[in-house]
């Protein structure tokens, strides 16, 4: 009896020890390595306006309604309606099978408005991403979207071209996936460009 008593209680004390090490102590030490070193990622890579208010993270698609704006992938989540809620919103994925009468019917409807408004519907423009999150649309899905985005500001095309350039993030390693442009990047960078315009 003894020696059960003596094993429950070291099996304890070593449940205790491990649990600090790996759930508290291990945590906090890969915490603030990464907040050293990179403090950006490490706080969520959070963009902030020209106020200094945060609008979005740039590891997460965004919900951009303005015509103002480059429009991401569609989101079937629309977290953005309720009354406290960040305007931009977040993005989400809605399960539906390929077979689903629902998500055909959504689809046929994005690619006519679409086409209603002389875009292509390129697939990032009426395909969510697998994870629903995805930051970025292809440079194909930029590009129907430039005049849009020039007649609502009331600038030149080639005025957005640059822009678009420094924000076209390459495969990743060079090897995976494809080149895509990070479309919260680009949005902010539009506000910044004419806010230096009016300001000057």
């Amino acid at each position: 009896m003894m020696n059960l008593v003596r094993n429950i209680t070291k099996a304890i004390r070593v449940s205790l020890v491990l649990w600090v090490l790996v759930a508290v102590i291990y945590p906090l030490i890969i915490l603030g390595v990464g907040v050293a070193i990179f403090p950006f990622q490490a706080n969520g890579s959070i963009v902030q306006n020209i106020q200094g208010q945060a609008i979005g993270s740039t590891l997460i698609g965004q919900q951009f309604r303005s015509e103002r704006y480059f429009h991401g992938r569609p989101s079937i989540v629309r977290y953005s309606q309720g009354k406290k809620a960040a305007p931009t919103g977040i993005s989400g994925a809605s399960n539906l099978a390929p077979s689903n009468p629902d998500l055909l019917k959504r689809i046929i409807e994005e690619a006519n408005e679409l086409k209603d408004n002389n875009v292509k519907p390129v697939p990032d423009l009426i395909y969510t991403s697998a994870s629903g999150l995805d930051p970025h649309i292809s440079l194909e899905a930029v590009q129907e979207q430039i005049d849009r985005v020039a007649r609502a500001r009331n600038i030149p095309a080639n005025e957005i071209s640059p822009l678009i350039a420094k924000f076209i993030d390459g495969k990743f390693l060079g090897i995976f996936g494809e080149r895509g442009v990070n479309i919260l990047r680009l949005n902010y960078a539009l506000d910044l460009q004419e806010f230096n315009r009016n300001k000057s």
